[in-house]
């Protein structure tokens, strides 16, 4: 009974941090430039996630294998006054899409909140398996 609730700690961490990168992506969607102040536009980042709980030593539950850059194209707008365009006048932008963030984001809180609920069924049943043996 208890594995059933370190797997489900284990994808609410993992959700956790795909929330935070979803929020990075989201503040940086129109950021040019990187620390440096060098021209650079921000990369959409994406979570990856593999089995098993290396923290624990686990081959149950789920964990943050990596995080990604995406590397697909950027978004250029057309700014010809701009001193970070190119030749025909374009500044390429972060190539984060607010709507796809939004629904990587519902679709985490969602699974947050699955695993919230797992979390309570699993110490409803161990109180009730408690009270049978008591």
């Amino acid at each position: 009974m208890y594995g059933a609730l370190d797997i489900s700690t284990s994808a609410l961490v993992a959700q956790r941090t795909r929330l935070t990168v979803i929020a990075a992506n989201v503040a940086s969607k129109d950021a040019i430039l990187n620390a440096r102040g060098e021209y650079e536009p921000y990369r959409r980042r994406f979570v990856v996630f593999a089995t098993g709980d290396p923290a624990r030593g686990s081959a149950q539950g789920v964990h943050v294998a990596s995080i990604q850059i995406d590397q697909g194209p950027l978004t250029p707008k057309y700014q010809p006054g701009s001193p970070f365009a190119d030749t025909d006048g374009y500044v390429d932008y972060p190539n984060v899409d607010s709507v796809l963030e939004q629904m990587n984001a519902l679709e985490a809180l969602r699974a947050y909140e699955a695993n919230i609920t797992a979390i309570e069924a699993t110490k409803s049943m161990i109180s009730v398996a408690l009270q049978i043996l008591a």
